[in-house]
């Protein structure tokens, strides 16, 4: 990257190979808690980084093909809504919560999360699935959205992203 001192760092594609490699560990399945490792995976593959995102707990809604259309947002025990927390647990609070949400992510022109992982994938990245969370949760390679590659476990994950930053979201 070339960066100038008065000046945001800016990307240098003339080498598209940049040797960095980023893993994202997904452990939630919530629709506001989707979108951070989504974004930040796109992001470093638009600069070129190899990206792999490995799904765990219950991040695996976000690829399991039952659940990842209809991820929710509730405002219990989230302070930052900025809410009263008693009118989280009302009726129709989740839905109408989660309603509010994908209208403010659409209206910034980010796709819902099926395409964001659509995008990732078409972008060189690499889906995986969390071996100890699947056997939990009964969940088989075929239950999976299909682009994910496969299940591993923890400690092959690790030796796959070998000198790769890790987030942890």
């Amino acid at each position: 990257m070339a960066t100038d001192v008065n000046s945001a760092p800016v990307p240098n594609f003339e080498d598209s190979e940049s040797g960095r490699k980023m893993a994202f560990i997904c452990s939630k399945g919530t629709l506001d808690m989707a979108y951070p490792g989504l974004i930040l995976a796109n992001a470093a593959l638009g600069e070129g980084i190899e990206v792999h995102l490995f799904f765990t707990f219950w991040g695996l809604d976000m690829i399991t093909k039952k659940h990842m259309d209809s991820l929710r947002f509730t405002l219990l025990g989230n302070t930052a809504t900025h809410m009263p927390q008693g009118l989280g647990g009302l009726p129709g609070m989740t839905s109408m919560a989660t309603s509010m949400m994908k209208k403010q992510i659409a209206s910034i022109g980010v796709p819902e999360v099926p395409e964001m992982l659509e995008q990732i994938v078409a972008s060189g990245g690499h889906l995986w699935a969390c071996r100890m969370s699947t056997d939990m949760m009964h969940l088989e390679k075929e239950d999976l959205y299909d682009p994910v590659e496969g299940i591993l476990n923890a400690s092959d994950f690790i030796e796959m992203t070998d000198g790769a930053q890790v987030l942890f979201i």
